[in-house]
């Protein structure tokens, strides 16, 4: 008798959450009858709360948050419900609203699969067909998109590659010129130096380097001559004196 009595206490406390979670779906079915989408929100997670099972709450959940334009959300309520059903005709609700919820998030390639899943399981929806010729021109559109802006950036990248390559180019000119104008004064002051063998400094005179160059080349001079006048003078002692017959 003891677990009979337990039994009827469990189904009595299952009667009452059962019966709480339906009369927060309620007050939540009124809330978004009258489009106060938040405050129906807020009744459907309270009902959840009571029933964290409930397709009934959960659904509305994704419904209200859709509403309120929180698609993300939404998709991700509708895919979780998905994953509960088994029967064609609920699964198919769900890829619907998953592909409703998608297209306004802007993820139409998920979009697109969300679209073709609702058909697979009702092949005869009209709705899902329309919608998924919608999403596919959308993904065409932004896969064109992609590769233009793609294009775009590849186009710029190699006019910045030419710009960069210009600028060494110009750089390695701007060198050669430096240098060849640095030799050409070098060759031009190595001229001048052969032209002018003696140095002078600002103000005319010859610099002390080049004095003692010039006395040292005049008293080589000076050596030279003595030495031939010694040389000559040798040469008359040596010659021979002629008799006075």
């Amino acid at each position: 008798m003891k677990w009979v009595f337990t039994l009827m206490l469990a189904l009595i406390a299952y009667t009452g959450f059962a019966q709480a979670e339906r009369k927060f779906i309620r007050r939540g079915n009124r809330e978004f009858n009258d489009q106060k989408y938040q405050d129906a929100e807020i009744q459907y997670r309270k009902a959840l709360e009571k029933d964290s099972g409930s397709v009934a709450a959960d659904y509305n959940l994704g419904n209200s948050l859709y509403k309120q334009k929180q698609y993300e959300v939404a998709a991700s309520r509708y895919a979780g419900l998905a994953k509960k059903q088994k029967k064609d005709a609920e699964l198919n609700r769900q890829y619907y609203n998953l592909g409703n919820a998608l297209y306004k998030a802007g993820k139409y390639q998920d979009c697109v699969e969300a679209y073709k899943n609702a058909l697979r399981k009702v092949p005869g929806d009209m709705d899902a067909k329309h919608n998924l010729q919608l999403a596919i021109k959308k993904l065409q559109i932004e896969n064109k998109k992609k590769n233009q802006d793609k294009n775009q950036d590849k186009q710029q990248k190699n006019k910045n590659q030419d710009n960069k390559q210009q600028q060494q180019n110009q750089k390695k000119d701007n060198q050669q010129q430096d240098k060849d104008k640095k030799e050409q004064q070098q060759q031009k002051q190595d001229e001048n130096k052969q032209k002018s063998p003696e140095k002078q400094n600002a103000n005319g005179q010859i610099s002390p380097q080049d004095a003692e160059r010039i006395l040292q080349a005049l008293e080589n001079d000076e050596k030279n001559v003595l030495k031939k006048v010694q040389e000559k003078q040798k040469r008359v002692q040596k010659s021979p004196v002629e008799k006075n017959w």
